[in-house]
């Protein structure tokens, strides 16, 4: 492992395209041969959560029938002109924010994180020490072994309030029986490490801004990750944010009742992201995320956009306004447009900071995304049972037999009795079309993309992948969900920018999963220092020069 003195000298210098130079050299931008040196010293990675590489084409582009056919991504259309673009990456499978953040930043799958959902099943905990919120049952450590685990909003002290009433409750965690019953935070729950704990050992400071206090699992099991973490929660009731511009009062007061959260509504949804937009400017100008100290600008920081997913999933019943695709070629509904033109824009501010900052050239830009939305065509669509009274999700098909289910547009089931698998398969086979059900993973197909079930006590016994545009909702207050295999879901914008880099598109396919080892190799450090990049042979991606020598 590169060593501290070395990290804080200069040796984090990973160098692109058109600068490719020995990590040897300092960064005090001299020239040698008559030629500045350009070193990567921060990589800004942002995930737009839901963002499709479609939506990409068509914003960067333009599209007939939006926007007169003009393009409506200018910034990151911008980026594109000094970067690469990768025209077939796939985020995570199952395609949930979990799994599918752990991707970008351990180079890993659940095979080799152990994290299938925010909301999942071990056999081998205990369960929580109260019923949580979200109704997962307390029960007895250690004489209980098997319980649901909620990584989500209701882990939270209070979810009605902005700051989650202060963290994380720990009676509301699963525990291990092998740890005197000790409560398992979020990182402690993840096996692998994370770039940001490779960053902090390496002497590098890191900073991370996501929509729950549970996204703290980025920290990694040594819960030493982040130097910097702002988690407010997204599911709080919606209050005015006086340090963001235009929202105090806020612009959809109606969407703001203790019933509503941030994602209710199109406008304050904006505001939301907003706080966090201005956690990075903050940290761009030398600042915590609060902006109440001075700290080092972080060499990997980042945050995620919600704005974008929502405007593909809401109907905003009490404005009579519903988001998602106009067709199959991803023409945005007025409401989803102005997400993703208000994420563009909020996108160019980083870049116009970092200018001001003169940090630009010596930062590496990376914008994906944890996961698609599915369905884009809105034609496809069938909520189910909502749309039909007589449908049943996998779960009610098997009932009792269901110690666990996860289902959005995908199925995870977890058995009460794992030797009942085959005979549950077989019903739901049988009940297919009621269900939604385009395929059925278990046994020897399910432990292709997983560790087997019979030895993990974390992967599910089966997976039900539903039909395209099937959603498991009992209500209609959506119009798309992610978390499947489906293109929809997994067919995601991974765009590499820095001003060193020529304009290049790669059409070859890729995973999410290569952003980690691309972030360390771009700051100089070995990716191999990632655990799930060891397990997995997780490859860096192809198209960038990152260091002498490179062929790519």
């Amino acid at each position: 492992m590169i060593k501290t003195k070395q990290f804080k000298a200069g040796i984090l210098t990973g160098i692109l395209a058109l600068a490719a130079v020995s990590a040897t050299h300092l960064y005090a931008g001299e020239h040698e041969g008559g030629r500045e040196e350009r070193h990567i010293r921060h990589v800004l990675l942002i995930s737009i959560d839901g963002m499709h590489e479609l939506d990409f084409a068509n914003c960067a582009k333009g599209i007939s029938g939006v926007n007169a056919g003009l393009p409506y991504c200018p910034q990151l259309a911008k980026l594109s002109h000094r970067g690469v673009n990768y025209l077939q990456a796939s985020s995570s499978k199952p395609s949930d924010s979990f799994p599918g953040l752990l991707a970008l930043v351990t180079g890993g799958s659940p095979r080799s994180t152990g994290v299938f959902y925010d909301v999942s099943y071990d056999r081998s905990l205990s369960p929580p020490a109260q019923t949580t919120p979200g109704d997962i049952a307390g029960g007895a450590c250690p004489s209980t072994i098997g319980t649901p685990v909620g990584f989500d909003e209701t882990i939270d002290l209070d979810t009605s309030k902005l700051n989650g009433g202060g963290g994380i409750n720990p009676n509301f965690l699963p525990r291990d029986p092998n740890k005197g019953c000790a409560p398992v935070f979020p990182h402690e729950f993840l096996r692998v490490n994370t770039i940001f704990e490779v960053v902090r050992s390496a002497g590098g400071y890191t900073a991370w801004t996501d929509k729950h206090p549970a996204y703290e699992l980025v920290k990694g099991p040594s819960g030493n990750g982040l130097n910097d973490f702002f988690g407010p929660e997204v599911n709080s009731v919606p209050v005015p944010l006086p340090q963001v511009t235009g929202c105090s009062p806020l612009p959809d007061p109606a969407a703001a009742t203790p019933d509503d959260d941030w994602t209710k509504s199109f406008q304050n949804i904006q505001c939301y992201d907003s706080l966090k937009v201005l956690s990075i400017i903050n940290e761009i100008d030398g600042k915590t995320h609060d902006g109440s100290a001075s700290a080092p600008v972080p060499n990997v920081f980042g945050m995620n956009f919600q704005a974008v997913s929502v405007g593909q999933k809401l109907v905003e019943k009490v404005i009579g306004v519903t988001g998602g695709y106009k067709d199959a070629l991803g023409r945005p509904s007025p409401a989803l447009l102005s997400e993703i033109e208000f994420v563009d824009k909020s996108i160019g501010q980083f870049v116009s900071e970092l200018e001001k900052r003169d940090l630009l050239e010596s930062t590496l830009i990376i914008v994906s995304a944890k996961h698609g939305q599915s369905p884009i065509d809105p034609n496809r669509l069938l909520r189910i049972p909502a749309d039909n009274a007589a449908d049943k999700s996998p779960a009610d098909v098997l009932g009792p037999l269901v110690a666990q289910s996860i289902e959005d547009d995908v199925s995870l089931l977890w058995l009460t009795d794992q030797g009942q698998t085959e005979s549950a398969v077989a019903t739901l086979d049988a009940n297919a079309d009621v269900a939604g059900i385009g395929e059925i993973l278990s046994g020897p197909y399910l432990n292709l993309f997983f560790n087997p079930a019979d030895k993990d006590p974390r992967t599910p016994d089966i997976l039900a992948i539903s039909k395209i545009g099937v959603v498991y909702t009992g209500k209609k207050k959506k119009v798309a969900e992610h978390g499947g295999f489906a293109p929809d879901d997994t067919h995601v914008l991974i765009l590499v920018s820095n001003p060193e880099l020529s304009p290049a598109v790669v059409s070859s396919p890729v995973e999410t999963s290569q952003v980690a080892p691309t972030i360390l190799k771009a700051l100089g450090l070995n990716p191999r220092e990632l655990q799930a990049v060891r397990k997995e042979g997780t490859q860096v991606l192809p198209g960038l020069r990152l260091s002498e020598g490179d062929s790519h």
